[in-house]
């Protein structure tokens, strides 16, 4: 788990509730029903018509990854790879076959077995290299689904002020409402620039930092892989992907 993800969100739901005291206000005067339809329900709404079903389902798919990114260890993989190569010096490509199925990483399973099965190493880096692209693009697609929720709440926020501000001017004739009604309109423009700023936006940034690392991660492999069909050194294979620890 992202320690430092779960913090954050827990601080910016903390920013909002202590901030709202030390104005003066109280936290009941943050909830308001209709913002919440306007604002959440709306930008749901907009996000829907954008997005196709499929990239909308995989946004879904990756989201969680924002808390718990999976294993990114550089050394580790670098470790594994030496390793493989090791078995493939002393056994030959075919000994890599047991590790096929304890590999837990799609991608590196993949690449095993297109070395186990005697692939050239030119192909061997042209379908890995295509996978890396289409994925990638995949990903990037999902990620932005919350990049365009993050641009269209803080307008929904608005407009929900707008109808706040609206229904105010119907009560003028009342003045003890009016205090509390504008207060209430400006929940909504809150909520919007709240959900834009503190979740939806870092969510995105989150998101595509972890698809390029993820990215480094598959050229890495790819570079140990094409290294192993080669029959290089596991030394000097190790010393060749150290260049891709920062």
């Amino acid at each position: 788990m992202d320690l430092l993800s779960i913090i954050g969100a827990i601080l910016a739901v903390a920013v909002i509730l202590v901030g709202t005291v030390l104005k003066g206000s109280s936290i009941s005067a943050l909830w308001n029903p209709a913002a919440v339809v306007i604002v959440f329900f709306g930008t749901t709404a907009a996000v829907m018509v954008q997005t196709r079903g499929a990239v909308l389902k995989r946004a879904m798919k990756i989201v969680g990854q924002v808390f718990k990114p999976g294993n990114t260890d550089v050394r580790d993989l670098i470790s594994r790879i030496v390793g493989w190569s090791e078995l493939a010096r002393r056994q030959g490509l075919l000994g890599l076959e047991a590790n096929i199925e304890s590999e837990t990483d799609e991608f590196a399973r993949k690449g095993l077995q297109l070395l186990v099965d005697g692939t050239e190493p030119a192909v061997l880096r042209d379908m890995l290299e295509s996978q890396i692209y289409i994925q990638e693009q995949a990903d990037l697609a999902a990620a932005k689904v919350f990049e365009s929720a993050g641009i269209y709440s803080p307008t929904m926020g608005i407009i929900g002020a707008v109808m706040g501000l609206m229904a105010v001017m119907q009560n003028l004739a009342d003045p003890s409402k009016l205090g509390h009604g504008i207060a209430a309109a400006f929940v909504a423009t809150i909520y919007g620039v709240a959900l834009a700023n503190l979740f939806m936006l870092p969510m995105f940034n989150k998101l595509k930092s972890l698809i390029q690392q993820r990215q480094q991660h598959h050229e890495l492999l790819i570079e140990g892989l094409v290294a192993i069909a080669n029959g290089d050194n596991p030394r000097l294979i190790e010393s060749k992907l150290q260049g891709f620890i920062v």
